[in-house]
């Protein structure tokens, strides 16, 4: 597994990776047994399609009613978190990794970003964890108001999220063996962090396709943030 370190101002970076569109969480139910096996089950599916949607950019809400169209929306928020927490979701099941940096960090100084960022991000969602855990129980007490409990699904979806984030930061921290490797791509992107993102869109695609991740020019503009 490759994992990247992108260049986003003020000497900071972001952890970034894609993996195939068969399984977005990393996740099988028969790696995930007892009280999550169900939810993962539906977890991934519900992903699979959520990815295939994002692919396809499918835009056709206004050739559905307004729960639909809300129910779509609420769907493309979690494609938004899927897309911060999948790196985290595949290292559950890693033993070892490569981080790719820019040629101008050595080996040593990436490590020394990636080793925080997974702590941080351990911290981060097991704190959500607690927190999302009490809000599924709260929710359960819509299951006395009639229709679909769309709050209760939402925070289900989170707690299973933030779990598999946790397991994914504490494999990549005590068991993952990190190799290094410099990229002269990566540093190619650094100065397109001041570039407008209409300018920079074609740059930013052209160093896109030498890596060969399809979707690095939309995370670019999504983290990049002049004079962070």
């Amino acid at each position: 597994m490759e994992v990247f370190l992108i260049p986003v101002g003020g000497g900071r970076h972001e952890l970034y990776c894609e993996v195939p569109d068969e399984d977005p969480s990393g996740a099988t139910p028969d790696n995930d047994r007892g009280f999550f096996r169900g939810l993962v089950r539906k977890f991934r599916d519900t992903l699979n399609r959520i990815e295939r949607d994002r692919r396809h950019h499918e835009e056709d809400d206004q050739e559905h009613g307004w729960f639909e169209r809300q129910k779509r929306r609420g769907l493309r928020m979690v494609a938004e978190s899927i897309a911060e927490q999948r790196l985290l979701w595949h290292l559950r099941r890693q033993h070892s990794a490569v981080a790719v940096h820019p040629e101008d960090l050595t080996g040593e100084a990436a490590l020394g970003i990636l080793r925080p960022a997974m702590q941080a991000d351990l911290e981060k969602h097991r704190r959500w964890l607690a927190i999302d855990g009490v809000l599924v129980a709260v929710s359960a007490l819509l299951i006395l108001v009639p229709g679909p409990n769309v709050l209760g699904y939402y925070f289900a979806f989170r707690v299973v999220g933030h779990y598999f984030s946790m397991r994914g930061a504490r494999q990549a921290l005590d068991h993952v063996v990190w190799t290094t490797r410099p990229n002269d791509a990566l540093a190619d992107l650094r100065p397109l962090v001041l570039v407008d993102p209409g300018e920079r869109r074609s740059r930013v695609e052209a160093i896109a396709a030498r890596l060969g991740l399809a979707d690095l020019r939309r995370f670019f503009d999504r983290v990049a943030v002049p004079g962070a």
